[in-house]
């Protein structure tokens, strides 16, 4: 059995929402590309949703989004058209779905809390984000899924997903980047170490 690389909120509280849709799904003309543009279009409104200050309606939205963000693939396994395109097209919307909740929570932030720089601290959060996406791809094409899965860490992107909706919902968005920031570059120094001595032992 391939190893998984789903984080443990997708593994333990989205995909039980996420596989019965995705079932449901299964008897219609929808696919998985479409509900792929269907989450980023739900990260979208809640960043927008931030920029009105509605954050609450916002956290909901962005917990969501990472739930329809499962169903794409699961959808895909159900109705036998899992790709490579579709792959690659659900990830690179993810980035513009990630991108969009850290604007739209740094918008929240510097209209509501008084913390410095919050422009800043949203591009640096943003950037580790990026990292953490990037250095799993890597990972996986230099070491194989299993040690993708090993070395999944502690800032997969359904956990950070969920801490943002929970710093969304509280209304402290930015302490909700700065923690899920400082997470996402641990995670992406951690898997640097752990795959050099990985690599150095095999």
């Amino acid at each position: 059995m391939a190893a998984s690389l789903d984080g443990p909120v997708s593994r333990y509280l989205n995909r039980r929402v996420s596989v019965p849709v995705a079932a449901a799904l299964a008897h219609t003309p929808v696919t998985p590309n479409q509900v792929s543009v269907l989450a980023l279009l739900v990260a979208c409104c809640a960043a927008l949703l931030l920029g009105a200050g509605r954050n609450v309606e916002a956290a909901l939205l962005i917990q969501a989004s990472s739930i329809v963000d499962g169903v794409d693939g699961d959808l895909a396994r159900a109705k036998g058209m899992a790709t490579r395109f579709g792959g690659v097209f659900d990830a690179v919307l993810d980035r513009y779905a990630d991108a969009a909740v850290t604007a739209g929570m740094a918008l929240w932030a510097t209209r509501h809390e008084g913390w410095p720089a919050p422009a800043a601290v949203g591009f640096a959060a943003a950037v580790g984000f990026l990292l953490v996406s990037y250095s799993r791809a890597r990972l996986e094409t230099e070491g194989g899924r299993d040690v993708a899965s090993d070395l999944l860490g502690f800032a997969s992107r359904d956990v950070r997903l969920l801490a943002l909706a929970a710093g969304a919902a509280v209304g402290q968005c930015w302490w909700a980047l700065v923690l899920v920031g400082g997470l996402s570059y641990a995670t992406v120094g951690w898997r640097l170490v752990r795959f050099r001595g990985m690599a150095a032992a095999g």
